[in-house]
């Protein structure tokens, strides 16, 4: 679960511990107990001027070993677990960022989250589209072309809109200490029928913008609901466990840097109990949108972040590989597991349940505060 190269890499985590969330380190296969009365979080962590330094040097608590942490149970009370490595941090999430996914975005909205209708819609689509978005830069005289030329063949969506217009799509994806980590179930909302996984790239932002590191995260969509209106995007987004990140955080530093994570190739698997698979990739050097372009239209003098946040990049990775009935492409089913890979971050495993199945997130941010205070650690 960790990055091939992760002797030598930089990697910031939280560990449900018996007594409360605890912030982590890992040194030669050893999870190492940080936290601080002078980080006693994530986002003090993400603040430190000196971060790269004071991974590597900070002492700590040796709480076992990595290989433990990753067989415990997340939902075995008082079992040491991996936790989503963000507590105070906002969780926000960028859409329609690659080619594309975002041809399939405008299929949804054409089909008006109907499956059945997806597979008539797709062939007239990319008829029209074909590959012509690839390579755009969104904002640019020639993605105004390619706009007027979509509008009078009567594709012109708002997915294209945030897809190639001048304006990102960022919304917020859920609440603080709201995303699952590691090993948890990731919930679907009951009402949808039509939804699938999301592998993404998740940058670690801190309060005046610095782009302080990356890890994984599962950006679970659900297609029909989305589809049906873009006013359902809170309802489509925000659920219980509606979002996983993880394992860590790697740090940036002299070997592994913002380059590297624009190289980043992601694998997906998808195995159902019926023995369904399904693979996919999403490479990030496909992206529409630059990485650092996207935190730049997040944070700035028109919305800041006191406590920094964590910002999904969106996904290539759209399926349309038929599970059950021919034409309606893949859904989820309870009980899929789902792994995120990439080299240099780890891989990233959960398990699909419903909303209403999956344990319910009661440990916000006063829980947070009063637990820390109670350790003396404010």
């Amino acid at each position: 679960m960790l990055p091939q190269d992760h002797s030598r890499a930089l990697l910031a985590g939280r560990v449900q511990r018996d007594f409360g969330p605890a912030l982590v380190t890992l040194r030669d296969g050893r999870v190492i107990d940080i936290t601080s009365c002078e980080t006693p979080t994530m986002r003090d962590l993400m603040e430190r001027d000196d971060l790269a330094d004071y991974l590597r040097g900070v002492p700590g608590e040796d709480i076992g070993a990595v290989e433990d942490l990753f067989a415990a149970s997340t939902e075995t009370p008082g079992t040491p677990h991996v936790l989503a490595p963000a507590d105070l941090q906002a969780i926000k999430a960028s859409g329609v960022t690659f080619a594309e996914s975002m041809v399939e975005r405008v299929i949804e909205e054409q089909a008006a989250g109907d499956a059945d209708r997806a597979q008539e819609i797709r062939a007239r689509v990319q008829g029209v589209i074909g590959d012509s978005l690839s390579g755009i830069v969104p904002g640019s005289n020639k993605a105004a072309q390619v706009k007027a030329v979509l509008q009078a063949e009567g594709l012109w969506s708002q997915y294209l809109e945030v897809g190639i217009g001048p304006d990102a799509e960022v919304f917020t994806k859920c609440q603080p200490m709201a995303a699952v980590g590691w090993g948890a179930s990731v919930g679907l909302h009951p009402i949808s029928n039509w939804n699938n996984p999301e592998p993404e790239i998740v940058l670690a932002v801190d309060s005046r913008g610095r782009i302080r590191g990356a890890t994984l995260g599962n950006d679970v969509n659900l297609r029909d609901v989305e589809g049906r209106s873009a006013l359902l995007l809170g309802k489509a987004k925000d659920n219980n466990a509606s979002c996983a990140i993880g394992p860590f955080i790697r740090v940036f530093d002299e070997h592994y840097t913002m380059d590297d994570m624009r190289a980043a190739e992601l694998r997906l698997d998808v195995t159902g109990e019926e023995g369904f698979r399904l693979e996919g990739r999403s490479s990030m050097s496909k992206i529409s949108r630059d990485p650092e372009s996207l935190v730049a239209q997040t944070i700035g003098r028109h919305h800041q972040y006191p406590d920094g946040f964590l910002l999904f990049l969106g996904t290539l990775f759209a399926p349309i590989q038929d599970r059950d009935a021919q034409g309606q492409g893949f859904t989820h089913k309870t009980g899929d597991v789902v792994v995120i890979e990439e080299d240099r971050l780890g891989a990233l495993r959960n398990t699909v349940r419903l909303s209403t199945e999956c344990p319910e997130w009661c440990f916000g941010t006063g829980a947070l505060m009063r637990n820390l205070a109670g350790r003396g650690l404010l």
